[in-house]
């Protein structure tokens, strides 16, 4: 196997970074497709009480997709470590993809509700296993730059669903817009044919030479071999609650709950909030394309600000200016004004639930980091499930305008949670460089 110190350096093992980034990269645009067409066709499906669709039940749908990918994110983990982490994302890929066929053939609530968990359930499992894959083939020191380029695909996905439901529901109907998220079924075989199996996944297997023989062909470094199993895990997890740290560990995931709650919620009610402040249907899916690109920018920022000002400090602050701008939104514009806007909140909205796990990941020892990050991402999953919910429920009671209220105080939580998460983390840290001090003297 080749010497070289840096995959960096290397050209192979370039190539085989970008070849991954790239399939990745696009079955991450597809599943943000699937995630956001809901939202872009929530509006006509209300307007034309397509299966008596009521505004709460319309809430409930779009919970069924979010606890679906509760389900998918819990459970991938474990058949990733059954089946591998490639067969894993192409069974994603077809899962959803088919579950948009359900959506598009169905007669009934009943049978779209159906279908939408079923596609939550390939959506949930598929993005942890995409940033799986790419953090093991990105170049080294590049892991947090490649990831968030991938992320960057999901906000693409939701450019594209606003633009797939205003080219197709008018002169088509809404039922093509789900026939379009069918079409990744045909990228599930180019996916397992050029994608690579996971390294980590080949060591941890037993399968060393594979591994081995696919690292010389690319020039890439073969990972360390992972030690520690489930027993490792629970332990990791009960290290989380040891002595203050449970209030450290909640404080966590109650601030993602609030997140997730924000994000979802905004996703799936966005075009419709919008047209019920007196926006037309063309407008309000314009919003969500100024949104999503918002999203990307955000992505690329973020993480940036959080090198140089702290994790903790731009997550606070973004989740404020998040707030800010989500109440804005309750207010009728000019628009103009609304667009700049939409696209700022897409800004901090995006990135601020990022910079927790961003956070989470500073703050934990490293032994412990996977299952802090991974556990505050599941908790916050419910806050997911709750947010389309929360929508639906404010709608139907006629209480509508309270919507982007209700979203804008759970921002405002998740920035007091993370706040006092960081300020309770900082003091922690005084207090045990003070210790070391006294007991060097």
């Amino acid at each position: 196997m080749s010497s070289s110190p840096s995959p960096l350096r290397s050209a192979r093992g370039g190539r085989l970074a970008l070849l991954v980034v790239g399939l990745c990269w696009l079955a991450v645009l597809f599943d943000g497709l699937d995630m956001f067409i809901y939202g872009s066709v929530l509006p006509h499906l209300l307007e034309t009480r397509t299966f008596g669709l009521t505004a709460d039940q319309a809430g409930d749908l779009g919970s069924y997709a979010t606890f679906g990918m509760l389900v998918g994110a819990l459970v991938a983990g474990t058949v990733a470590d059954r089946i591998g982490r490639k067969k894993l994302m192409v069974s994603c890929v077809v899962l959803f993809s088919l579950a948009s066929g359900v959506c598009a053939l169905a007669d009934s609530v009943t049978v779209f509700g159906l279908g939408r968990t079923l596609a939550g359930v390939g959506l949930g499992g598929l993005l942890p296993t995409a940033i799986s894959m790419v953090s093991d083939y990105a170049p080294r020191g590049r892991g947090a730059i490649v990831i968030g380029l991938l992320m960057t695909a999901h906000h693409a996905g939701g450019i594209l669903s606003a633009y797939v439901a205003k080219w197709l529901i008018d002169p088509v109907g809404w039922r093509a817009a789900f026939w379009v998220c069918v079409l990744p079924l045909l990228f599930a075989p180019v996916l397992a044919k050029l994608l690579p199996e996971s390294l980590s996944f080949l060591l941890a297997k037993g399968r060393g030479e594979e591994a081995k023989a696919l690292a010389e062909r690319y020039d890439v470094e073969v990972p360390a071999t992972r030690t520690g199993g489930a027993g490792d895990r629970w332990t990791n997890l009960a290290n989380l609650f040891r002595g203050n740290e449970w209030i450290q560990t909640l404080l966590y995931w109650v601030a993602s709950f609030g997140g997730l709650l924000l994000v979802y919620g905004v996703a799936t009610w966005l075009p419709t909030l919008m047209r019920a402040e007196g926006y037309e249907l063309g407008s309000a899916l314009s919003f969500v394309v100024v949104f999503n690109l918002g999203g990307i920018v955000g992505m690329l920022v973020a993480g940036r600000a959080a090198d140089r000002f702290g994790a903790p400090r731009i997550s606070a602050l973004w989740f404020a200016l998040t707030a800010a701008g989500v109440f804005l939104l309750s207010v009728h514009m000019d628009m103009t004004v609304t667009m700049i806007v939409v696209f700022f909140t897409g800004v901090f909205l995006n990135s601020a639930q990022t910079m927790i796990y961003a956070t989470v990941s500073i703050r934990s020892d490293a032994d412990n980091r996977a299952t802090a990050v991974g556990w505050t991402s599941g908790m916050g999953r419910f806050g997911a499930v709750f947010g389309p919910w929360l929508g639906g429920q404010l709608l139907a009671s006629g209480n509508g305008d309270w919507g982007f209220t209700a979203f804008a105080i759970a921002g405002l939580s998740s920035m007091v949670f993370i706040g006092i998460a960081a300020l309770r983390s900082s003091r922690q840290t005084v207090t045990d460089r003070e210790r070391e001090l006294v007991a060097t003297h």
